[in-house]
């Protein structure tokens, strides 16, 4: 037998259970940004910045989101067929991951040039990637990582993390004044969690993550599998609508 035929199977394996959690958060976000996008035109009036009904969300949307980048973490160092852990298929990926992460800061300056996202999820998902790749071999110990970059930041706080250029580490004094910020602490534990949680079931329970999707999930597995060029989409495409909407109805 060949012995690298167990590592091209698993190379083909989907994984449609782990891609319909992703379609999930992709709807939950775009719906989230349709709101905001109307309250920003005029159309509502809510406070997406302190209104518990909104941060809530915010806060489960990008949790899923991350959780999901660092089981698919898991996967992908398991379908390694060298057992490298920084393969060129891994820097294609996360070029793409932090190009995206420049067009969001340069988008959101063109149009919130005091608020722009310097730090937003994409660029957390960016440098934690790297992370996540160092610290695999961990294993059971990435559950304990998870904890410690929630408690750091409720111990550890100081000024000098206030400003812009050192905020994305999350040992703040006070949150800055952006429209999305998802700093390394204690965002990167999610992904920790997210990459301890993908181990677990890849070595305990495969099919958990493998198993067949009831054929009215299969569009949100598909649009899962396409999240980076939904997530870059989604937001021109809305706001351009909504503009196009006013430009027509309010004159």
């Amino acid at each position: 037998m060949n012995a690298a035929a167990p590592s091209r199977e698993r190379s083909r394996e989907r994984f449609p259970r782990l891609d319909a959690l992703r379609g999930v958060a992709i709807v939950w976000m775009a719906l989230f940004h349709f709101c905001f996008d109307l309250n920003h035109f005029g159309f509502i009036k809510q406070n997406f910045y302190l209104d518990p009904f909104w941060t809530v969300q915010r806060t489960c949307i990008v949790s899923m989101f991350l959780f999901c980048a660092g089981f698919g973490q898991a996967i992908a160092l398991d379908q390694s067929r060298d057992g490298s852990r920084f393969t060129p298929a891994f820097w294609r990926r996360w070029a793409q991951v932090a190009g995206c992460a420049v067009l969001v800061t340069l988008g959101s300056l063109w149009m919130f040039p005091r608020s722009y996202i310097s730090f937003g999820v994409l660029h957390c998902i960016a440098i934690a990637l790297i992370v996540m790749r160092l610290t695999a071999g961990l294993r059971g110990w990435l559950w304990l990582l998870g904890l410690l970059a929630f408690a750091v930041p409720q111990l550890v706080h100081n000024p000098w993390f206030d400003a812009r250029a050192t905020n994305w580490i999350g040992l703040v004094t006070r949150k800055p004044v952006t429209e999305d910020w998802v700093p390394l602490l204690p965002w990167i534990g999610i992904m920790w969690w997210g990459l301890a949680a993908g181990q677990w079931v890849l070595a305990r329970r495969r099919s958990w993550a493998t198993g067949a999707l009831a054929s009215p999930l299969q569009p949100l597995a598909t649009l899962g599998r396409w999240s980076l060029s939904f997530y870059m989409l989604h937001q021109p495409v809305l706001i351009g609508l909504l503009m196009a909407w006013v430009a027509l109805t309010r004159h």
